[in-house]
């Protein structure tokens, strides 16, 4: 009996950060075969940014055995719009306006290509390669300097009318609460749940109870990171415990306004953040629990994202490439 043999397929990934840029080539299994990297900021225009990608993606093409065993590329991108394949006013990048990146890579590459923004790229992988393997209704939350969000129901990721659904860290979860550093909304969820508002909750606390001793008072304000409070508070540092109690807090009423939105089967947690442990996660679960209806109580799993930190974004983006149709790739 002869075994028919499944064609060997690669995708690629490319995750366009504010800062590096990196690629991969990856298979179905979701294990990274070749990787590249490139400063984002160090070009100026979209075009020469595209001219340097283009000569990594082939070096690493060239590896693997050749174009003809590449499926497509996928793009994540901050902006990104999925129904465009544009770059869309990104704040954290140099290039202007509205950029048709998609179409720029597929027309030097000869490949199908596909974009989004980033925090969708991270839902995608989720669901090809990591912790939501098999759900079809699900949200995940990048945790980062930042706070990234992916919804997906019935097993698609909701794109909204023009591309740009899922913007949970921009809900207002603290109306007339702290001003955000860029979008000067007021009391968002990014404002106190990201890696920049833990820092600002330390802050708070510190400049609120003068008299209380903590370990964070031996670092200068202005410069004091979210990994500093952390161990501060692995070291049982009061008010560094306090921070996390707060920022679980928000996150967890947060959740709870998410999943009886969409009533998933878990929310998968990454991210920067999370490395806190349960710090985060038992008030963040609790307060979640706490501000739900009955029939959605115990219902909902809060995990942790099981896919390598290292290789997330560009698995996210390479994710998309199993999920292209021709109808949303630019050719």
């Amino acid at each position: 009996m002869s075994m028919t043999k499944i064609p060997l397929e690669y995708a690629i990934g490319v995750d366009i950060g504010g800062t590096n840029t990196k690629c991969g080539i990856v298979n179905r299994r979701g294990e990274v075969l070749q990787y590249e990297q490139l400063s984002t900021p160090e070009y100026e225009t979209p075009e020469a940014f595209v001219d340097a990608l283009c000569v990594r993606l082939n070096l690493m093409i060239e590896k693997v055995g050749g174009a003809e065993l590449i499926k497509g590329i996928g793009i994540g991108a901050p902006n990104g719009n999925y129904y465009t394949g544009t770059i869309e006013y990104a704040p954290n990048l140099r290039w202007v306006g509205v950029v048709p990146l998609a179409d720029m890579v597929s027309q030097r590459m000869h490949l199908a290509t596909a974009l989004t923004n980033d925090a969708n790229a991270a839902a995608v992988g989720e669901m090809q390669y990591g912790a939501a393997k098999g759900m079809r209704d699900f949200i995940t939350i990048t945790l980062g300097t930042g706070v990234g969000s992916g919804i997906v129901a019935n097993g698609q990721l909701i794109y909204g009318h023009d591309g740009f659904a899922g913007e949970l860290g921009h809900t207002i979860i603290r109306p007339g609460g702290r001003p955000h550093w860029s979008t000067e909304l007021v009391g968002s969820l990014e404002a106190y749940a990201s890696a920049t508002g833990v820092v600002l909750t330390a802050k708070e606390m510190l400049q609120n109870q003068p008299e209380k001793t903590s370990l964070l008072r031996k670092f200068n304000l202005d410069e004091l990171t979210s990994k500093q409070i952390f161990d501060c508070a692995m070291q049982g540092d009061e008010i560094s415990q306090a921070v996390y109690r707060f920022t679980g807090q928000i996150l967890g009423e947060s959740l709870a306004n998410f999943v009886m939105f969409s009533s998933p089967e878990a929310i998968i947690l990454f991210g920067g953040l999370i490395k806190a442990g349960n710090l985060i996660f038992d008030p963040t679960i609790e307060h979640m629990e706490k501000n739900l209806l009955p029939i959605f109580k115990n219902k909902v799993k809060v995990i942790k994202s099981d896919l390598h930190e290292a290789d997330a974004a560009i698995l996210g983006a390479s994710a998309l490439v199993w999920e292209m149709k021709q109808s949303n790739a630019s050719l």
